[in-house]
C-alpha cells in the first residue's frame, strides 16, 4: 500500500535509538526526509548514517528537548533544510523513580521536561507552518500505563497528560487540516531499553511477566509500533483524529 508519504518531511524527537529509531526508519522507508533529535549525539549519527545507506534524507539535530532552546533549534534546523514540516512524531518521554516516596521533585519536574514540556512547545512551534502549508499530523508516543494504572508514578501521570493534550489539540486543530493522534505501546523490548535491562537482572521474573500479562506470550518490537505510527502519519488514517491507539498485544486490560 503506498502511503503517500513520498517527499514529506517528519521530525522524530528521540530518534536515536528503541521506538523512535525504528519510528524513523519506517518515515524513511515510505521515503520521507526525516529530522532526528537526541541529546546522545554518536548513537544519533549511528542512527542518521544508517538512515543514509538506505537512500534517506536525514537531518540529524544534537539537542535537548527539555529546554525551549533545543526545541526551537530542532524546528528552524528542520525549516532550514527542509522547508516544511509534515509530521511531528514527539517521541521523547520517561521519568522518575519506582515509587511515590522515592520520586523527589526534580525527578517530577525532569519527567515532566523530557515527556510533556517537550511535546506541547515542538507542537505549538509546529503548528504555524502546518497551518500555512494547509496540514500536518502530529502523534503523541505515549503509553498504555497513560491509559491505566502501572509503571512508575510519574511516568503515568506525564504520559496521561500526554494524552490528554493530545486529545485537546486535536479538536482544535482538525479545522486547520492538521490531524493529532496518540500511540499507547505496552511493555516493548530492545537493545539497551529497559525491559532489556530487566530481563538481564531477573530473566525469571520477566518469564512470570510475560506470561502473567502478555496474551502473545512474548514483548512487542519497536518496530510494531512504529508501523502503526507510519500510518496515521499518512493520508490513509486521514478519519483518525484524536485517537489514542493501542500497541500493545493485549496486554492492556482498560476497556476504554
Amino acid at each position: 500500500m503506498d502511503l503517500g508519504l513520498a517527499g514529506k518531511v517528519a521530525l522524530v524527537t528521540g530518534g536515536s535509538r528503541g521506538i523512535g529509531r525504528m519510528i524513523a526508519r519506517g518515515l524513511a522507508e515510505e521515503r520521507c526526509r526525516v529530522t532526528l533529535c537526541a541529546r546522545g549525539e554518536a548513537a544519533l549519527q549511528a542512527t542518521a548514517e544508517q538512515l543514509r545507506s538506505m537512500g534517506a534524507e536525514v537531518l540529524a539535530v544534537p539537542a535537548d528537548v527539555t529546554t525551549e532552546a533545543g526545541q526551537r533549534a530542532i524546528l528552524d534546523e528542520t525549516l532550514q533544510t527542509f522547508g516544511r514540516l509534515d509530521v511531528l512524531v514527539n517521541n521523547a518521554g520517561g521519568g522518575g523513580a519506582p515509587t511515590l516516596l522515592e520520586t523527589t521533585d526534580d525527578q517530577w519536574q525532569a519527567a515532566f521536561d523530557l515527556t510533556f514540556w517537550s511535546a506541547l512547545r515542538l507542537s505549538r512551534m509546529a503548528v504555524p507552518q502546518m497551518r500555512e502549508q494547509g496540514g500536518g499530523a502530529i502523534i503523541m508516543i505515549s503509553s498504555i500505563y497513560g491509559r491505566e494504572q502501572g509503571g512508575r508514578p510519574a511516568y503515568q501521570t506525564v504520559k496521561s497528560a500526554q494524552i490528554s493534550l493530545a486529545k485537546a489539540m486535536a479538536h482544535e486543530l482538525a479545522p486547520f487540516n492538521i490531524r493529532v493522534n496518540t500511540v499507547a505501546p505496552g511493555s516493548i523490548l530492545f537493545p539497551g531499553g529497559g525491559w532489556d535491562r530487566r530481563r538481564r537482572e531477573d530473566p525469571e521474573a520477566m518469564a512470570r511477566f510475560v506470561q502473567s500479562d502478555m496474551p502473545l506470550g512474548r514483548f512487542g518490537r519497536p518496530d510494531e509500533v512504529a508501523n502503526v505510527v507510519v500510518f496515521l502519519a499518512s493520508e490513509r488514517a486521514s478519519l483518525m483524529v484524536g485517537a489514542c491507539v493501542n500497541v500493545d498485544g493485549g496486554q492492556s486490560r482498560s476497556l476504554i
